[in-house]
């Protein structure tokens, strides 16, 4: 028994000291979809108290894993429904990336610190909806170079 006790230690400790892997985010198969056509639609009209998703890294052309850092901000009392988020990569078809930063959803934002893409251009929209029911969107491009 105290065999079994050890070696199971000791396989605990080689998973534990192994090294951290990546988040895949954006897989090859998926970076060699088509482009969307046309033009991309953006829905800002008006006086808008929805919330704000804010693209904050990576700033230029980064090598993956990279981090993928986003800030939500709610206005007048409202609060962000981290159920809410969705994460679409735009392709054809578009490629639903949701269940991958689920993980890395919080109220005030994303985390995603190792972040897994190809080398390339990746075109994502991000959508969220504050407690009023009030949607939020953003687009933006994340920049990819060879490792």
């Amino acid at each position: 028994m105290t065999r079994n006790v050890l070696l199971g230690v000791v396989a605990a400790g080689l998973l534990l000291s192994a090294p951290a892997r990546a988040t895949q985010l954006i897989t090859e198969e998926e970076a060699k979809l088509p482009p969307p056509k046309g033009a991309i639609a953006a829905d800002r009209r008006g006086i808008l108290r929805g919330p704000k998703v804010e693209f904050i890294s990576p700033g230029d052309s980064m090598s993956s894993p990279m981090p993928l850092v986003l800030k939500f901000e709610s206005f007048g009392g409202a609060k962000i429904d981290p159920e809410s988020v969705k994460m679409i990569f735009l392709r054809t078809p578009n490629v639903d990336l949701t269940s991958r930063v689920k993980p890395f959803v919080k109220p005030e934002g994303i985390n995603m610190q190792d972040a897994e893409l190809p080398p390339g251009e990746y075109t994502v929209r991000v959508d969220i909806k504050d407690s009023d029911g009030r949607a939020g969107t953003t687009i933006f491009t994340l920049k990819v170079g060879p490792k």
